[in-house]
This record gives C-alpha cells, structure tokens and sequence, in this order.
C-alpha cells in the first residue's frame, strides 16, 4: 500500500492512498472534520440522549487514529467509560503514523503513541475510562450483535471502497447497534440514506464539516 503524508487546509495531516487516489480525511481539514462528524454529531450527540457510566463504540477504519485520539481527549472530560472497538485490515506503519502532526492540534502525544502501538486483536488500557481494541479482521467476517452505541463509519468513500457500503455490510452493523444508538459517518449519498432507513434508522442530513455540505446520522429506535 503506498501512503503519502499531505497537509490539509486546517493544518492537520492526513494521509493519502496513492493506489486509490483517496484521502484518509477531508482536504479541507483533517482535525476539524473528525471534530464535526464524529465527536460533535456522534459522541456529543448520544451523551445529550442517553445517560450511561459506559459507552461502546465501534469504528470502521482505525487509520490515522485521529478518531480515536480525539475520543480519548473527550473521555477525559466526561464521567463515563468508554470502551473503543476499531478495525483496520490495513494498519499504517510508524515510520508513517509517527510522522502525523496531530499534536500539534489535539495534544497527548504520549496517548497518540499508545493508541498506535497498542498490541492488536488484544483489550488494551489507555485511560482508567477508555479501553481499546483493535481488531485486523475485517467487518464482514465479524459478528457483533447488539454491542454498540456508536458507530464511527469512516471507510473510504464508496467510490473508492463499495464494497464497504453495500447493503449486506450496513446490515451487519446495523444489526451490532443497541436501541437508542447512533451511527455517524462523512459520507451523505442519497443511496446511503435509503439504505439506512431501509434497515430501521431514523436518517438524518445534517451540516457537514467545513469544504463538506452535508453528512448523515442515524438513530436506531429499538
């Protein structure tokens, strides 16, 4: 897999998959847009509708780990416990991810390391309220029924990665939701949207992140 570390309009990195010509987060700015999708409409969401001392969470695409660094910074301003589930069939290597400039935005350079070097496909403490697992099998081959509260869906986009968007893959993650979870992701396809009623969430198009006028996010009401 060839990556290339390019600087993005807010100053953030992000990485760019030469292979498939497409960008692990938003041109327009890497930080900001994670903050937008993820954290604000997605873990800043559900905490306004449900009261709970543990959150799990599962992420499509590990990637940079700048979701999960962001999640980690969150978890430490809240009461509850987070426990964070990522998959990435494809991990990036250090001489790569060490040279990202996420610190520079969020911080916890200690913790940036720790997520990265967190042994795979193994529970790993990286706060006394927020575990990681992360896992190099790939969603369809994996089943979660009726395990999380959140999905961070950050594939890439469905012209690059279809596969990852196709109905019998929503399905599977829709079907690992609990009731009153919420699903985010970047991406506002009106075939996404019809998918994603079509398996029982409440869709919603919300303002996306700066360069980015719309994303989606779903509920799932039981």
């Amino acid at each position: 897999m060839s990556i290339e570390i390019i600087t993005t309009s807010d100053g953030s990195h992000s990485l760019l998959n030469t292979a498939l010509d497409e960008t692990y987060h938003s041109r327009h700015g890497a930080v900001q847009e994670s903050i937008h999708v993820f954290i604000k409409e997605g873990l800043d969401h559900l905490l306004t509708l449900k009261s709970s001392k543990s959150i799990s969470i599962l992420e499509v695409g590990f990637g940079t780990g700048l979701n999960a660094l962001l999640t980690v910074q969150r978890a430490m301003e809240i009461p509850a416990s987070i426990h964070y589930t990522s998959l990435e069939t494809y991990p990036v290597p250090e001489d790569i991810w060490s040279k990202l400039n996420y610190i520079d935005a969020v911080g916890l350079k200690e913790k940036f390391d720790q997520l990265h070097r967190a042994a795979w496909n193994q529970e790993v403490e990286i706060l006394p309220n927020f575990t990681l697992q992360k896992l190099t099998t790939p969603l369809q081959q994996i089943d979660f029924s009726n395990r999380f509260d959140l999905i961070y869906f950050d594939a890439f986009a469905p012209n690059k990665q279809p596969e990852m968007w196709e109905l019998p893959v929503l399905e599977r993650v829709i079907k690992s939701m609990h009731a009153r979870s919420i699903f985010v992701t970047y991406c506002a396809k009106g075939q996404l949207k019809r998918d994603l009623k079509s398996l029982g969430l409440t869709v919603e198009t919300l303002a996306g992140p700066p360069g980015k006028k719309e994303m989606v996010r779903g509920i799932k009401e039981s």
